[in-house]
């Protein structure tokens, strides 16, 4: 059952809102993904195993050894992903 109220509307508009952000889609995919550990966190969406799943699956696409810089295939797994997570969380 998907999670209802001000809350959880809030944490969906906004990780949506971030994810939609001008600049480099990692930065972005980075601070969705914490936003939307901080609404599980704080109960305001119900994690789910989906969601779960793409989060794992887009923190692999974020790792980085340090100096590193992520290009153009991180970038699109990022967008990839991170557009995944927000039709799931309707179901979160």
């Amino acid at each position: 059952m998907p999670s209802r109220g001000p809350q959880a509307e809030a944490a969906r508009r906004e990780f949506r809102a971030i994810v939609d952000d001008k600049g480099h889609a990692v930065d972005n995919a980075r601070r969705a993904a914490s936003r939307l550990e901080a609404a599980f966190d704080a109960g305001d969406l119900a994690r789910t195993p989906v969601l779960d799943r793409m989060l794992a699956d887009l923190m692999l696409a974020l790792e980085q050894d340090e100096g590193q810089k992520l290009g153009g295939k991180s970038a699109e797994a990022a967008r990839f992903i991170t557009r995944a997570i927000s039709r799931e969380l309707d179901n979160a």
